[in-house]
């Protein structure tokens, strides 16, 4: 999560709240779990204390980056998107050309993408294919399988 992430505001919610997490209840689990480890002995034969300790360097791993995300990520405000184009923050409605198929698509940040909610990314091949159309304009977009035609149906706010 290098700098120049891009979230929406509801993408930053969800990273604060993991952040939150991690700090508040995370740490302190561990904590707990090293201190029970260091009861069973000598800690240098100690598995329970080794992953302990691993799981905790992971935590705060996890911990450093999603701050680092969110101190240099430019958010993309609600009142900011429009619908006149494709951008992060919209659903666009397309489709498909080719097998006559209608497919609805989240565009959100790389952060945020998932593809199983149709969030999908403005760096992915269909992302960016689809950034900046405006409604009734057909993207012709290459993708590793092919090549994809999506007339854009609608657009609205996310």
């Amino acid at each position: 999560m290098a700098e120049g992430t891009i979230l929406t505001e509801s993408g930053l919610k969800k990273l604060e709240e993991e952040l939150d997490y991690l700090i508040s209840v995370r740490r302190n689990e561990i904590s707990e779990q090293i201190a029970v480890a260091r009861g069973f002995g000598d800690l240098s034969e100690n598995a329970e204390y080794d992953e302990a300790k691993k799981e905790q360097a992971k935590v705060e791993e996890q911990i450093t980056r999603l701050q680092a995300t969110i101190r240099t990520a430019t958010v993309v405000a609600d009142d900011e998107i429009t619908t006149e184009k494709v951008s992060i923050g919209t659903v666009v409605k397309v489709k498909d050309l080719d097998d006559g198929e209608t497919y609805e698509y989240s565009i959100v940040g790389a952060n945020e993408a998932d593809p199983m909610e149709n969030k999908i990314s403005n760096e992915s091949p269909v992302g960016a294919g689809l950034i900046g159309m405006k409604k009734n304009q057909t993207a012709t977009i290459v993708i590793p399988a092919g090549t994809l035609r999506y007339k854009i149906v609608s657009i609205k706010k996310n």
